[in-house]
């Protein structure tokens, strides 16, 4: 039995959804919760195996709720369910660990479908933003990613993660076992190299190219 939490801030789609779900005998759903700060309580009382989650509530969103609940409750999925399809709701929904994105007019057996293959590590993304996520990996990819280390030595590209990852020149120079003013030159040549000038337009650099992951 798959035990599903659903949190929606509109009451009627919760109950909808409730009613869609109940349909099928292999599914429970455990409760309802009306925004992100309420899901979390309903997840650590009753450990669901999925989540499926609005995005734009009041209080703490789905996005704050889904990042939250991944890090604190690895072993639940979080299925996002919005009706929008916007890209800064889609990229930040996977980036905090979301499992699948579907919309609001996504098909009964479509959902149902989504929801027993997310709990066995399927994804499910809605056509309709599944060619977003593809251009954005696409922009990620392995040759914009050697276009970096082209321009970049291998110690500086190791500086440039460190520098991305948010440690300072002492905590980079302690990690690397060098010299703080050796880490301060390194910086600098980076910048040069990559035409920026600071800490954070290298580290939206290195995001980008795919040295990292957005955490």
């Amino acid at each position: 039995m798959i035990r599903v939490l659903i949190c929606d801030d509109q009451e009627i789609v919760c109950e909808g959804l409730s009613k869609i779900l109940s349909s099928d005998e292999s599914i429970s759903v455990v409760g309802t919760a009306g925004d992100g700060a309420e899901a979390l309580e309903q997840v650590e009382k009753l450990q669901p195996d999925l989540v499926l989650m609005d995005l734009k509530m009041p209080g703490v969103n789905g996005i704050h709720a889904t990042r939250q609940i991944r890090n604190s409750y690895p072993d639940t999925a979080v299925l996002i369910l919005t009706t929008y399809d916007d890209d800064e709701w889609l990229f930040d929904a996977i980036r905090s660990g979301a499992s699948g994105y579907l919309l609001k007019d996504t098909p009964r057996a479509d959902l149902i479908d989504a929801i027993k293959g997310t709990v066995i590590g399927k994804t499910f993304v809605d056509p309709s933003v599944a060619g977003k996520l593809m251009s954005d990996i696409a922009l990620r990819s392995t040759p914009k990613k050697s276009t970096l280390t082209a321009l970049l030595t291998d110690r500086e590209l190791e500086i440039l993660i460190l520098i991305a990852k948010g440690y300072n020149n002492a905590d980079i120079a302690q990690r690397l076992f060098l010299s703080e003013g050796t880490v301060k030159n390194y910086s600098s040549t980076i910048f040069s190299k990559l035409n920026v000038t600071d800490r954070t337009q290298a580290a939206i650099l290195a995001y980008r190219y795919g040295l990292i992951d957005i955490p």
